[in-house]
């Protein structure tokens, strides 16, 4: 499944899309950055709640499909800004992780 159509399936809200066909092969839950830069994968969709510019630098380490931040957990401006020029897609839920993560499971299998 593409980031762009489990965006649509889902009401995830796009606030960077540079690349809408990357497809999400897999889902990491986590907020310490050191922590998912040694274990989230390649084309992992992750979900978090932070918010700060670091978030782009380990999904850019990571190669995630998508960052996915949940609990209406929003960035500032200077984070889309970024997202879309590391071409990071970055979404928000108002969805508890708990629920994100149920549904995310649950459309990609």
């Amino acid at each position: 499944m593409t980031v762009s159509d489990l965006s649509k399936q889902s009401g995830f809200r796009s606030l960077a899309m540079p690349f809408p066909d990357r497809e999400v092969s897999g889902v990491y839950v986590g907020d310490l950055l050191s922590w998912v830069m040694g274990r989230a994968n390649e084309g992992d969709l992750w979900l978090t709640i932070m918010t700060n510019v670091n978030v782009i630098a380990v999904a850019t380490l990571t190669g995630v499909s998508a960052v996915l931040l949940c609990e209406d957990c929003e960035p500032d401006s200077e984070l889309i800004k970024l997202a879309t020029e590391k071409g990071i897609n970055l979404l928000v839920t108002d969805k508890k992780i708990y629920e994100a993560c149920l549904f995310v499971g649950e459309a990609l299998s």
